[in-house]
C-alpha cells in the first residue's frame, strides 16, 4: 500500500528548500519508493488564505498521512497579528498537539568536511555526534493557566510550567531506546535545584534507568549543560530534556556544527507517524534570493524514510549523497569558506540529485 507524505512548505525560505527535498523524494519514487506526495498550507501562508494558521483541510491531510515534511513558519509579515492564536507559530504548535508529536529528535552532527565552518576549535568539535531528545507537547509552552492580565494596577504576564509523570516517562523511554542504538549514555537536563517540576522529572528518569541497566544515566542542570555544550560538547551522547530547555539547547548545539542549515529534525508520536523539518527557521531576510541551504530539509527526508517509512536504504543513499556533495567542495552561503565553491539553493539540490543517482 502506498504511504502518504504531506509536504507543508510554509513561509519564508520554506517553499525553496522543500522544493529541493521534493525532488529527492521523487528520485526515490522513480527507483521504487511507493509514496503519494501531497501539499498543504500552514503558518503565515495559511493565514493569508484562510485566516487561520492551521486550516481544517491541512489538519485532516496531516492526520491521514504517514509522514509530514515541513519547511518553516513565521516571519515579520505576521508579527502585528493581535490575536496570538492566529500567529503562524500556532499552526506548528497545533500540528504537534493534534498529532501527539511528543518526541523531538534533533541530531547535532558535524560533517568532517565542515570542521572549518564551526566557530569552535576543530579539536573541540571534530567527530561531534549528539542526539537531543526534546519533549514537545508539554511544559511551559502548553501549560495552563497562561495569559496577560492586570494585577494591583499593572499588567502581569504568566505561564505555567507543568509535566505529568506519564509525559516524562514517555519521553524518557525514547531517550533510553535511542541511547541503546548509540553509545548507551543519557544525560537528563533539568533545573531540579529550583523547579519542582524537574524534581519530579529527575525522579522519573532515575526510576526508568532501572529498566535500562545497559545505559548510563547522568543528570545536569540546564545552565551547566549550556556551558558544557560550548566547553566540551563531545562528552554528550543522548541529551533528554523538557520542551523549553530542549528548544534552547538544541539551537545552541546546532551552531556547533557550523550552520543550523545543516541539521534535520524529527517529531514523532506513539504510532510512528512523524513530522520532519529542518532545525532552522523561515529566514525571511534571504527568502526568494536562492541563498538558503536545502541540505537540512533533504536530510529531514532521510530521517523520514528511516523513522516513519522504514526505508533505511533510501535514507542512507540520501545521506551519502550529501556527504559526496560536501566532498566536492560545494557550499551554500552559510557554510562557504575560502577554497570552496559557493552555489545557490537549486544548484545544491541538483548536486545532491546527481550524487544520489550515482
Amino acid at each position: 500500500m502506498s504511504r502518504r507524505i504531506l509536504v507543508l512548505p510554509g513561509d519564508g525560505i520554506g517553499p525553496e528548500i522543500t522544493d529541493e527535498a521534493i525532488k529527492v523524494l521523487q528520485a526515490c519514487q522513480r527507483q521504487g519508493l511507493d509514496v503519494i506526495i501531497d501539499e498543504g498550507l500552514v503558518g503565515g501562508s495559511a493565514y493569508d488564505v484562510h485566516g487561520e494558521p492551521l486550516p481544517v483541510e491541512t489538519l485532516d491531510k496531516a492526520k491521514a498521512s504517514d509522514a509530514i515534511l515541513l519547511g518553516a513558519v513565521g516571519g515579520p509579515k505576521w508579527d502585528d497579528i493581535d490575536d496570538l492564536s492566529k500567529r503562524p507559530e500556532k499552526g506548528l504548535l497545533g500540528l504537534r498537539k493534534q498529532l501527539g508529536l511528543f518526541g523531538n529528535l534533533r541530531p547535532a552532527i558535524l560533517y568532517p568536511q565542515l570542521v572549518e565552518a564551526s566557530s569552535l576549535k576543530p579539536d573541540v568539535v571534530s567527530g561531534l555526534d549528539i542526539m537531543i531528545v526534546r519533549e514537545l507537547t508539554g511544559g511551559i509552552y502548553f501549560g495552563q493557566p497562561r495569559g496577560i492580565e492586570e494585577r494591583n494596577g499593572e499588567r502581569v504576564g504568566f505561564n505555567t510550567y507543568v509535566y505529568s509523570a506519564s509525559e516524562i516517562e514517555r519521553i524518557g523511554r525514547v531517550a533510553f531506546e535511542m541511547a541503546r542504538k548509540r553509545d548507551k549514555r543519557v544525560c537528563s537536563v533539568d533545573k531540579a535545584n529550583v523547579l519542582e517540576v524537574t524534581i519530579l522529572w529527575r525522579e522519573i528518569m532515575e526510576r526508568l534507568a532501572e529498566e535500562y541497566p545497559d545505559v548510563e544515566l547522568s543528570h545536569m542542570y540546564v545552565d551547566n549543560a549550556a556551558m558544557q555544550l560550548v566547553r566540551e560538547p563531545k562528552q554528550f551522547d543522548v541529551i533528554v530534556t523538557g520542551n523549553m530547555f530542549g528548544d534552547i539547547l538544541s539551537d545552541a548545539a546546532a551552531m556547533l556544527t557550523g550552520s543550523i542549515g545543516m541539521l534535520p529534525s524529527a517529531s514523532l508520536n506513539e504510532r510512528g507517524q512523524g513530522m520532519y523539518e529542518p532545525c532552522h527557521g523561515s529566514a525571511p531576510d534571504i527568502a526568494g534570493q536562492g541563498m538558503a541551504n536545502p541540505l537540512a530539509t533533504i536530510l529531514s527526508v532521510a530521517m523520514m524514510l528511516r523513522y516513519s517509512l522504514d526505508e533505511p536504504g533510501y535514507a542512507a543513499r540520501i545521506e551519502g549523497a550529501v556527504g559526496n556533495v560536501l566532498d566536492d567542495g560545494l557550499r551554500t552561503a552559510d557554510i562557504a569558506y575560502p577554497g570552496t565553491q559557493r552555489v545557490s539553493t537549486s544548484e545544491m539540490g541538483e548536486a545532491v540529485l546527481d550524487a544520489f543517482a550515482r
